[in-house]
């Protein structure tokens, strides 16, 4: 609107400076008009003035000197008067046209009498100049009133057009003022914008934290001035432990709010010259120049760690958070900005690996998180490229030693390093989320041999091991009844064995998922029981089949009174809710006769059967069952 506006009173004012010139012209041109008319009457009256003179003076005496002036005025004016009468206004033009007769009329008189031919006519001419002269007289004199009221109109019209002019000033200096004014407010709103987008662009949005770019950018600068001043600078990475299990069981936004508690509690823990930064999920950075030694940095971690345990209450609920800090100091570590954060990186996946809370970087673990992500990458491939194979370890009865079925265990032969042992990469596949591929991989491989078992006339239940993670997607049994459809083999051959662990990391959502694997016929086995925390109060909600003994307790149950009560106990709560005992790790008769008297329904270990190819499998089954017999 202030430009709108103001370009009009641009134009208004041009337009009246336009309109002031050309009237101006037009003024100038038509005064000059009238002066020039008045100028051509004025020489006429002169000229009949001069001849008039000139006619008195010859009366008085006729000589030569006296014929000589009037015969050069005789017809001078009528030169003029012609003008008038053609080229003048139309007053001019009536006035010459009437006088014109009458001067050539006296012409013609005066030249009779410079003739001498009748000197009675001088007065006649006398009397027609007079005539002639009062006229013209007349008519200047109404030519200057003309002129007169003419400029007086054009100076009133001038005075309108200046004061337009003033008026249209007056209002573009206050459209001036206020486009200027326009302009200054778009211009502190542009720099609030702009300094807006820097704050954006280098702090997080939901922290209010320096972003990854604001730190990269601040780390230079001091590995710089640690370089230059030989002062050692450290470079904390913390990363949040569980945080995943927060997201998935409280939802974003209670995660959200807990990254905000957590952000402020690390900007309370350090120094106002440290820089704390949000590198993206649950994972912060703490840029701690001039600190020193590398005791001085564990200090400071032990202190975030410290302000990390304090409980958190969001929304009503009662948290408590952990954290693990990898630590990189310059120059010891690094003088590049950009690996002393990747080296921070790898010693914050050490504690968390060791779950030593701090570690600080040296070589050896860089050597060994090389090692780690080259195991990560070689395994995905593994499970693509088929690598993995399984190992069956059959399970017996307790009572009459028949074969009631076999565990299936994954078996990884590395082009290069050979055969890879199930804890080596096992761990792995859970910490980088290929656990569920790795499950889905099994159970497809473990339905295959059952169906090759089943058309050779041997139909063998298998049981195979479910990630924790496989129990925190929904979709999950939908992929199970999948495979068990593409094999056509019935739902109670395969049982799935999952640990308390995954069960207590998200209770509401493993519940329902394994209340659709139970709809599909699966039967489920609780793995490990006894080492998690809660698993009885689960055992009233979940439809569980069976519960499997650890073998912590069952290896020494013959000789540690302490692991056989254990162990009579579990079996007792077992059959008390109704699930099939299961103990693995039975390495010995004299085990194996103590479970059957105990109650316990199925044993497993080597002194069954060691894991077998599944090539040996039916071998060892005909074999069994021969002597069995």
């Amino acid at each position: 609107m202030a430009t709108a506006g103001l370009t009009a009173g641009l134009l208004a004012l041009a337009g009246l400076a336009l309109w002031s010139s050309i009237s101006a012209q037009t003024t100038t041109a038509h005064v000059r008009e009238l002066n020039e008319t008045s100028e051509r009457w004025s020489r006429v009256l002169e000229h009949i003035n001069i001849a008039d003179n000139a006619l008195r003076d010859l009366q008085l005496k006729r000589t030569e000197q006296t014929i000589e002036p009037l015969r050069n005025s005789i017809g001078a004016a009528r030169g003029e008067l012609e003008w008038l009468r053609v080229n003048g206004d139309v007053s001019d033009v009536a006035v010459a046209t009437r006088l014109l007769p009458l001067y050539d009329t006296t012409t013609d008189t005066l030249r009779k009498v410079l003739a001498g031919e009748d000197p009675a006519q001088a007065d006649q001419a006398g009397f027609a100049h007079s005539s002639l002269r009062r006229q013209i007289s007349s008519t200047i004199g109404a030519k200057r009133l003309d002129t007169t009221d003419y400029l007086r109109a054009a100076d009133e019209k001038n005075s309108s057009l200046r004061f337009a002019q003033i008026v249209a000033f007056v209002l573009d200096a206050f459209l001036v003022g206020l486009f200027g004014m326009v302009l200054l407010g778009h211009r502190r709103k542009i720099l609030r914008q702009a300094a807006k987008n820097e704050h954006e662009a280098h702090h997080d949005a939901l922290t209010g934290l320096a972003n990854r770019t604001l730190l990269a950018r601040r780390m230079e600068q001091a590995v710089t001035k640690a370089h230059k001043k030989h002062e050692p600078l450290a470079l904390l990475i913390v990363d949040l432990d569980r945080f995943k299990e927060v997201n998935d069981s409280l939802g974003h936004h209670v995660g959200d709010l807990l990254l905000r508690q957590v952000a402020n509690r690390l900007s309370w823990a350090v120094r106002d010259t440290d820089l704390v930064a949000r590198l993206g999920g649950d994972e912060f950075a703490v840029l701690l120049p001039g600190v020193g030694s590398a005791d001085n940095a564990r200090m400071v971690a032990d202190k975030i760690l410290t302000a990390l345990a304090m409980p958190v209450t969001l929304e009503g609920l009662e948290l408590e958070i952990a954290g693990s800090v990898g630590v990189a100091l310059c120059p010891t570590d690094s003088l590049d900005g950009h690996e002393l954060l990747r080296h921070a990186d790898i010693a914050m996946y050490a504690a968390k690996r060791d779950k030593s809370g701090v570690a600080v970087y040296d070589a050896r673990l860089h050597e060994r998180g090389a090692s780690q992500l080259t195991a990560v990458t070689e395994l995905r491939h593994a499970i693509d490229r088929g690598e993995l194979f399984l190992h069956y370890q059959p399970k017996a009865l307790a009572d009459t030693g028949a074969v009631c079925g076999v565990e299936a265990l994954a078996r990884w032969q590395h082009p290069t390093r050979g055969l890879v042992r199930p804890d080596e990469f096992i761990p792995v596949a859970e910490e980088n989320g290929l656990i569920e591929p790795l499950t889905r991989y099994v159970i497809d491989a473990a339905l295959r041999q059952c169906r090759v078992w089943s058309d050779a006339g041997w139909e063998v239940p298998v049981s195979v091991n479910v990630g924790a993670a496989c129990l925190l997607h929904t979709e999950f049994p939908g992929d199970v009844a999948d495979l068990i459809k593409r094999h056509g083999l019935p739902a109670r051959l395969l049982t799935l064995e999952i640990t308390e662990s995954a069960i207590i990391s998200d209770p509401d959502r493993a519940v329902e998922v394994l209340r659709g694997l139970t709809e599909l016929g699966v039967r489920l086995s609780i793995d490990d029981f006894g080492t998690g925390y809660s698993s009885i109060s689960y055992l009233r909600s979940m439809r569980v089949h069976e519960m499997k003994l650890d073998r912590s307790f069952v290896t020494h149950m013959c000789t540690d009174a302490g692991d056989s009560a254990i162990v009579h106990a579990l079996v007792a709560l077992a059959r008390n809710f109704g699930l099939q005992a299961v103990a693995e790790g039975v390495e010995d008769q004299d085990t194996w006769t103590a479970l059957a008297e105990a109650g316990c329904d199925v044993v497993q270990g080597y002194f069954l059967s060691e894991p077998l190819p599944a090539e040996e499998v039916v071998a060892w089954l005909g074999d069994r069952a021969a002597a069995h017999a």
